[in-house]
């Protein structure tokens, strides 16, 4: 059974399946377009850098390209020894079971802080919040990736999938808390039908998926997201 850190926010997409969302991780971004608007507001050139929720550490080696040091921190025991392993020959980075509302970091010892689809996802994450303020340095900053459940045929089908969500509510959490926002129109791009195909099925519900599917021809569709930050 695998084992994961007290208060983790489970993801069943890549927890169950990490096989299939590392098809998901290589699809999406192909341009590298979410990267070059957060280096855009805060570079990270000889930095220290944060990757909250890393899962396998997919991200973790493009940001050892240039930052001094990549701290990953991910609450899934079995992802942690994925991403250690995937970051063995990388000197500068190092992984640590965490959770974003328990970062074993100092104070003031980060200057970038990155989370992709992982716990800050509104309303509840205050405690995330609150170690973002104490880790991340004056001069730092802090980003947040997620899904634009507002927008296009991708936002639709998570909606259905996950009719609680409110993207209004989210929304206005992210105001309220001070963080500014700016849209990201991300791409999945596969190399195969079949890849496509299982990744929607770890996205959606199964009638969702099915209905997903159908709707989207070829190897492409669009993935609408939103970046948010702060300045610290």
């Amino acid at each position: 059974m695998p084992q994961f850190l007290k208060g983790a926010i489970p993801s069943p997409n890549i927890w169950n399946t990490p096989h299939l969302y590392e098809l998901e991780n290589r699809a999406v971004d192909p341009e590298d377009a979410a990267e070059a608007a957060m280096a855009a507001i805060r570079p990270w050139t000889g930095a220290t850098v944060l990757d909250i929720g890393c899962g396998t550490g997919y991200h973790l080696p493009s940001l050892s390209a240039t930052a001094a040091r990549v701290i990953g921190v991910e609450p899934h025991e079995e992802l942690v020894r994925l991403a250690r392993s995937r970051c063995r020959p990388l000197p500068n980075v190092e992984v640590h079971p965490a959770t974003a509302q328990a970062l074993p970091l100092p104070d003031a010892s980060v200057d970038v802080a990155i989370a992709r689809w992982a716990y800050f996802f509104g309303p509840g994450c205050e405690p995330g919040l609150a170690e973002l303020s104490r880790v991340v340095r004056r001069d730092g900053a802090a980003f947040v990736i997620d899904l634009d459940a507002g927008r296009g045929a991708f936002g639709r089908w998570f909606s259905r999938s996950v009719p609680s969500y409110s993207a209004r509510s989210v929304e206005d959490f992210w105001s309220r808390q001070g963080w500014q926002s700016r849209p990201l129109d991300l791409r999945m791009s596969f190399e195969r039908r079949a890849d496509l195909e299982a990744v929607l099925r770890i996205e959606f519900t199964p009638e969702v998926a099915e209905q997903a599917i159908a709707e989207t021809p070829g190897l492409e569709l669009a993935y609408p997201n939103v970046l948010r930050w702060k300045r610290f």
